[in-house]
């Protein structure tokens, strides 16, 4: 039995830096963000730049947690509307999805080769960052625009710290 435990320990031990890498650093997501500002802004309901950019995206405020192909003022393709239609609701894990190939994640979702997205780029790495950082700018998905990070790495300590449950 202790040797169980034991090795279950060391298996979260090993799993946590693996956990959190995965999970994105929002620090280095708003570097990473430079490349996507060419296309996106992310401007607050009030007005306030986050970050400047472009418009030929939708505003990312408040993507996390956000119906697919919804944010007022722009006008999305087929694929995004279709999307949204299909009850897609913005989640980490689908956006970091989504950034790495958007084609190819619309055609999953819904099924329809035919469909295309206005986004042309593919984030090859860095996903989680990036989605970390906008996950930060996203009241919906429960994050504190300043301190979603300092709130990961809290939450995170109590989990290491509790029992296995079975």
């Amino acid at each position: 039995m202790k040797t169980s435990i034991y090795a279950t320990l060391a298996a979260i031990t090993l799993a946590l830096p693996a956990m959190a890498q995965e999970a994105g650093d929002p620090a280095k997501g708003e570097k990473e963000f430079k490349k996507c500002k060419a296309c996106h802004m992310i401007q607050a309901p009030d007005g306030t730049d986050v970050v400047k950019g472009g418009k030929t995206g939708p505003n990312l405020y408040g993507v996390v947690g956000r119906k697919a192909g919804t944010e007022e003022g722009f006008k999305y393709s087929d694929a995004l509307i279709k999307l949204g239609e299909a009850g897609e609701i913005w989640t980490t894990e689908d956006l970091e999805h989504y950034i790495t190939d958007p084609n190819k994640y619309v055609e999953e979702k819904v099924g329809d080769k035919s469909l295309k997205t206005k986004m042309t780029f593919k984030m090859a790495k860095n996903q989680a960052d990036v989605v970390a950082f906008l996950a930060q700018h996203s009241p919906e998905a429960g994050a504190a625009p300043a301190d979603a990070a300092a709130g990961e790495a809290a939450a995170a300590a109590p989990a290491a710290e509790a029992p296995a449950a079975n």
